[in-house]
């Protein structure tokens, strides 16, 4: 939705200074909701291991698969972290005006140049992160089957 309709939508301001200001602000309002949704998924996540640590360490694949998990949402959240730094760059710099959220216009600084150029990377990267998380959660639901559980405990 950011990357599609925000930014887009951003991008359609007639002034360059707005379509970089009006971005920040909508990703401005959204992080302390996506900061909560990380967050609580981490900790549920944590919640599932404790309740689940005897599968954990007796079927085999789940662990390997919980830390690989891990991983992958850690790094997600860090991508998301290192993101929201980029945009406060662009945020601060609005009034140099862009293209876009993420497309600088000629003579635009170096600065937001480079901030704008890393966030039209992350900005997909993320939901790259996030659909590979559910896919390993799906993963990781297919393991508790009954006939998974027993065949992995057998193991």
């Amino acid at each position: 939705m950011g990357a599609i309709a925000l930014n887009g939508a951003a991008a359609a301001a007639k002034e360059p200074a707005d379509r970089t200001r009006l971005s920040s602000l909508g990703w401005r309002r959204w992080a302390p909701y996506q900061t909560a949704a990380l967050g609580a998924h981490i900790l549920a996540g944590i919640a599932m291991g404790w309740e689940n640590r005897d599968r954990l360490s007796k079927q085999q694949g789940v662990t390997r698969l919980t830390v690989y998990k891990s991983i992958v949402t850690l790094l997600g959240a860090a991508v998301t972290f290192y993101a929201g730094i980029q945009g406060a760059k662009v945020e601060k710099l609005a009034g140099e005006g862009a293209e876009g959220a993420t497309e600088p216009k000629p003579g635009s600084s170096d600065e937001l140049r480079s901030a704008q150029k890393q966030l039209k990377v992350l900005q997909w990267a993320i939901p790259v992160f996030a659909g590979w998380v559910i896919v390993l959660g799906a993963q990781h639901g297919e393991m508790q089957r009954p006939e998974n559980v027993v065949g992995g405990l057998a193991r």
